[in-house]
């Protein structure tokens, strides 16, 4: 170990919803005066008061200072851990917690740092956001348990989908096997936030491939390419001639020479490589 321990602050997050005729609205409130990311919405949300509080004390107490609704401690559902880092640098860990009941309205109890409050649409969440929150947000919504949150130097403090460092982490036990990040990264810039990677590969060795799920319900395959002759020909292939055999054929939604890789539509049916049929249906 090198350069002491390393110890980051502890924030909880209150993800209260309700429900509407167009689905669940989740609580949200401005941060305003002289704070971080003031103009920002964000989760009601604080730090703990030391060592010794707990998150879920810290989430009921924080609940009450700064919406004035009272929550029982056995309401609180865990939502998921988001490991963040801002553009400056500074790491912290925030506990997101579900809670569906409460007593009382909520309401603006801090003016000199939150000037509105207010109900969203859980999926039309507002701009500007703050990024951290929206994370935490975006992962509670696939059902995540943990997710990183690691910004970089010169990223905004605000919400922005041209610069999204949401990473979300498998859970033990699932077949989600994801590919390396330079290929998670050029896959989401072309069709934006995957939230489930399935591994699809051929039993073939070397065979990399994957089912790629994203957060608006769109699924695409994502594949790389074992050599640059392989990767060149698939590339010509579905510039040329693929579009000619019309809907029924997958379109290549992006290509990068260096990564050898490739993202393209998924079409119904299942695959044929491997199948073994009788004479007849052949």
């Amino acid at each position: 170990m090198s350069g002491g321990r390393h110890t980051e602050p502890l924030d909880v997050h209150l993800i209260a919803l309700r429900d509407s005729e167009t689905g669940p609205e989740v609580l949200l409130s401005r941060r305003a005066g002289d704070v971080y990311a003031a103009g920002l919405w964000h989760l009601p949300s604080g730090h703990l008061d030391g060592p010794g509080e707990d998150v879920v004390t810290a989430l009921v107490r924080e609940t009450r200072e700064e919406t004035g609704v009272l929550v029982a401690p056995a309401a609180v559902r865990a939502a998921v851990t988001v490991h963040h880092r801002s553009p400056g640098g500074g790491a912290r860990v925030g506990f997101f917690f579900e809670v569906r009941c409460w007593s009382g309205t909520p309401r603006v109890m801090e003016p000199d740092v939150c000037d509105a409050m207010g109900w969203f649409p859980l999926d039309a969440l507002p701009e500007p956001m703050v990024a951290y929150c929206r994370a935490g947000l975006d992962a509670y919504r696939v059902g995540a348990r943990i997710a990183l949150h690691f910004q970089e130097p010169g990223d905004p403090i605000a919400y922005t989908s041209a610069v999204d460092r949401l990473r979300l982490v498998s859970e033990a036990g699932s077949d989600s096997v994801v590919p390396e990040d330079a290929v998670r990264d050029f896959a989401e810039r072309a069709v934006g936030r995957i939230t489930g990677w399935t591994d699809a590969s051929w039993v073939r060795k070397g065979s990399q491939v994957w089912r790629a799920d994203g957060a608006e319900d769109g699924v695409w395959f994502v594949k790389v390419h074992q050599n640059d002759r392989f990767h060149q020909r698939e590339v010509g292939a579905f510039r040329t001639w693929v579009p000619n055999l019309g809907p029924a054929a997958p379109r290549l939604v992006a290509a990068d020479e260096s990564l050898r890789a490739v993202v393209i539509t998924a079409v119904p049916g299942r695959a044929l490589h491997g199948a073994v049929y009788p004479p007849a249906e052949e």
